[in-house]
């Protein structure tokens, strides 16, 4: 096969939290007194949680220190850890379960790349804690997506050079990070329709016959 080992984006690609962040955002956003709507929640698909804070901000009157934006990121992630408790092994669909454990079974490393921290948390209450080979996340990093970094260490978690390994992502500012990366990406959702993306993939299953070309 072309290649050894597959990186999967989490949020978007192996479950949907999109909801909760939304949520999570728009609370602090209402106690902000900052206007806050689904078009703005977009602008943070894929972006570190301070990156995600600034662009929310840039509808606030007033400029905040360093020290009260720490205060807030780390409000709004315990708002979003708090309604992530709601999930359970349903949020993880059939269709990516069968899918993993196929890719797994052709002897396919399997990680996660993901600039979320609470990654562990998450892979936890859908039932895959112990399942991928490694997981690159927002603990581990410096620099978010569009940044390589990501990736790259879930390459070097897995032991294998970055043309070795497929990306899977659901945002342009993870494909472009694969690019930087030097590594082969497969778009899904939204990022199925860019121009960086290897692969478009239609569904996640799709993902089967790409790594047997």
């Amino acid at each position: 096969m072309k290649y050894q080992g597959i990186i999967f984006d989490l949020d978007g690609v192996i479950c949907h939290t999109d909801k909760y962040h939304y949520q999570a955002w728009k609370k602090l956003a209402d106690k902000l007194e900052v206007y806050f709507d689904e078009v703005i929640n977009n602008r943070l698909r894929g972006v570190s949680r301070m990156e995600s804070l600034n662009i929310i901000l840039e509808k606030c009157d007033r400029e905040l220190t360093i020290q009260e934006k720490e205060a807030c990121a780390k409000e709004k992630n315990e708002f979003y850890k708090e309604l992530l408790k709601n999930m359970t092994t349903e949020d993880l669909s059939q269709e990516v379960r069968e899918t993993l454990e196929q890719l797994r079974e052709k002897g396919l490393k399997l990680a996660i790349g993901s600039s979320s921290k609470n990654a562990g948390f998450i892979l936890e209450r859908i039932g895959l804690g112990d399942f991928f080979d490694a997981v690159s996340d927002g603990n581990n990093i410096t620099f978010s997506k569009p940044d390589p970094e990501v990736f790259l260490k879930a390459a070097q978690f897995l032991n294998l050079q970055p043309e070795q390994c497929l990306v899977v992502e659901d945002a342009e500012a993870g494909l472009l990070a694969a690019k930087r990366g030097n590594m082969d990406c497969a778009g899904i959702g939204e990022a199925a329709k860019s121009h960086l993306a290897t692969y478009k993939l239609r569904d996640f299953q799709e993902l089967l016959s790409v790594v047997e070309k």
